[in-house]
């Protein structure tokens, strides 16, 4: 096979494709501008399909988002979230929440509060936005609904009788099932997956809500594991309920979970309808930034890709997506060799404690920015005016513990877009 060099122009690259770099596309094409977005996919997959603003405060699980964030800006000025006004984080979500509605799926709009959403398990956690299909499980919850928790023969990673077990003393009338999976009644190992691009057929629906009617017994609600279908979940979600005429609603499961697996084919199959230039499952192998233009060189196995654009968005992520790597004495960004804020010291990466209720300073590492979200040099000026940054690669937040990672990858992308399209509107 001859190989060929492939060369292409846009306004804007994008490189990495977690939630950041996602929702960067989406606002860009949002605002009419060429976008080309570049890289793996994988890690979306193992999201819980919840989307936190922030849920963990100076150690406080926070019910209310809002005096979590005015507390943040006056404990920690240099976090993301603190960078960005309340009024541009409820612009920012509702706009990316419109958008994925517009694609097919459907999330609920944030408010005022946090959501206490069910996580497997039996735990909840508080979090601003979840798909539509769970949010039976949060109003069951609160109202104490005599409620069927379903599990599946051979179904790894969820319990129903677990999630009974721990949360029967707040919700006491709780019960547990598990049921044969139509079709799949083998009992060797089976996957949500693959449970839910079954139940996108309306007779493995019908099958399933006959077993499940044989078992309400008095419950109101029902819950399953998530497997209401990979494409058009709100529908496989209506037509089910219909079916055993009782509200329902789904959990997340242990990751890959199908929400995640939601999330990925909904970017990968929809943004390119709407003009994308998407080259999933390819990493940039190089970048130069010049004067006049960002170049980014990547390969396949039909040769050399070269996109040129105008302004590139970094949205890399951090250990598991590659943005970052570590080694014995440092932590370094990959892809353009931008300084890292980490602590001085190999020995202060992490607290004596494993379980510090601060949590380790490594987990805080990242890059830094200007005020129009540009990574900085030594110096402290920007690595190039044509390259912008987004996402958890940004320094001064631990969005595990703080629970904040949906919050600082679609605020950062919101902002990164604005910053990028002043700059391409710019008059010479």
């Amino acid at each position: 096979m001859k190989r060929q060099l492939r060369n292409y122009s846009t306004q804007l690259t994008v490189i990495g494709s977690g939630l950041a770099g996602f929702a960067a596309s989406m606002f860009a094409l949002e605002r009419g501008l060429t976008t080309a977005q570049i890289g793996n996919t994988g890690a979306v997959a193992y999201t819980s399909g919840y989307f936190d603003l922030l849920g963990c405060e100076a150690g406080k699980i926070l019910d209310d988002p809002w005096q979590g964030l005015a507390a943040l800006r006056r404990n920690e000025p240099n976090h993301p979230l603190s960078r960005v006004g309340d009024e541009n984080i409820r612009d920012a979500f509702s706009l990316f929440i419109k958008i994925l509605g517009d694609m097919g799926l459907d999330y609920t709009q944030p408010g005022e509060t946090n959501v206490k959403a069910l996580l497997p398990g039996g735990v909840v956690k508080p979090t601003f936005s979840i798909p539509k299909t769970m949010l039976g499980g949060v109003e069951a919850a609160q109202k104490k609904t005599p409620t069927l928790i379903v599990d599946f023969a051979g179904l790894q990673g969820f319990s129903a009788k677990e999630m009974v077990a721990n949360l029967s003393p707040s919700w006491p009338d709780l019960r547990a099932e598990t049921l044969s999976f139509p079709g799949m009644e083998s009992g060797v190992p089976i996957y949500a997956e693959v449970m839910a691009r079954a139940l996108e057929v309306a007779a493995n629906r019908k099958l399933l809500a006959e077993r499940l009617k044989a078992v309400l017994g008095n419950a109101k609600a029902v819950g399953l594991p998530a497997i209401l279908g990979i494409h058009a979940s709100s529908a496989v979600h209506a037509d089910l309920e219909e079916l055993i005429d009782v509200a329902l609603f789904e959990i997340p499961t242990m990751p890959p979970a199908v929400p995640g697996i939601r999330l990925r084919e909904v970017f990968e199959g929809m943004l390119p309808t709407k003009g994308l230039m998407l080259v999933p499952q390819h990493k940039t192998n190089r970048i130069d930034l010049d004067a006049d233009s960002v170049v980014v060189y990547l390969e396949d196995s039909f040769g050399e890709i070269i996109i040129r654009s105008q302004v590139a968005i970094l949205a890399t992520g951090r250990f598991l997506s590659g943005g970052l790597s570590a080694d014995r004495e440092s932590i370094r960004e990959t892809l353009v060799g931008i300084p890292v804020s980490q602590p001085e010291c190999r020995n202060d990466w992490h607290s004596l404690d494993y379980f510090d209720p601060n949590g380790h300073p490594v987990n805080r590492s990242g890059i830094e920015i200007d005020e129009n979200y540009r990574p900085l040099n030594v110096e402290g000026n920007p690595v190039s005016d044509r390259l912008f940054a987004a996402g958890v690669v940004l320094a001064h937040q631990d969005w595990v513990r703080q629970r904040c990672g949906a919050g600082v990858a679609i605020t950062s992308a919101y902002k990164a877009v604005e910053a990028v399209t002043n700059i391409l509107n710019r008059k010479p």
